[in-house]
């Protein structure tokens, strides 16, 4: 059993919410989405393991059990080309749950009109293998999304 911490602080808002079809839809997998708060941060691990894929705008961290998590900075964030973004690890590197992965601001990727709106999904997971499932209210970094049995 693993728990899917917060990377960043803000307001869940589930991923039914998400301006994003692929999202929306779970296409991708289950888990959940934050609206961030609108200010410069550090979006941080949300589980200990590996980094497994690392771009500016989204990472993946594989925590002991397999369980790979999908940590998405903003909506077609990819076509900033990095562009407000700082990566702080490599690719492989192991982390803790709560380590800094990526400085951004959502307000800068909200004012070239992307969506700051982040999902953190559960990767190869089904929908009823998540509980606890965060959909509302306010999170910081580092507080409980879902648990995923």
């Amino acid at each position: 059993m693993t728990t899917v911490t917060s990377p960043i602080a803000g307001r869940t808002i589930g991923l039914a919410a998400v301006p994003d079809p692929v999202f929306s839809g779970a296409m991708v997998g289950p888990g959940t989405a934050i609206d961030p708060v609108r200010e410069p941060s550090e979006a941080v691990s949300p589980v200990d393991g590996v980094i497994v894929s690392l771009h500016p705008h989204a990472f993946v961290v594989v925590d002991g059990e397999g369980h790979g998590v999908l940590t998405h900075l903003g909506i077609d964030t990819v076509q900033l080309n990095g562009e407000g973004f700082e990566v702080l690890v490599n690719k492989g590197d192991t982390v803790t749950r709560g380590q800094s992965i990526v400085r951004w601001d959502p307000a800068a990727v909200e004012a070239v009109g992307k969506s700051p709106v982040c999902p953190i999904v559960a990767l190869e997971a089904t929908a009823e293998s998540l509980s606890e499932l965060r959909t509302d209210g306010d999170v910081k970094a580092g507080d409980s999304l879902f648990v995923w049995k």
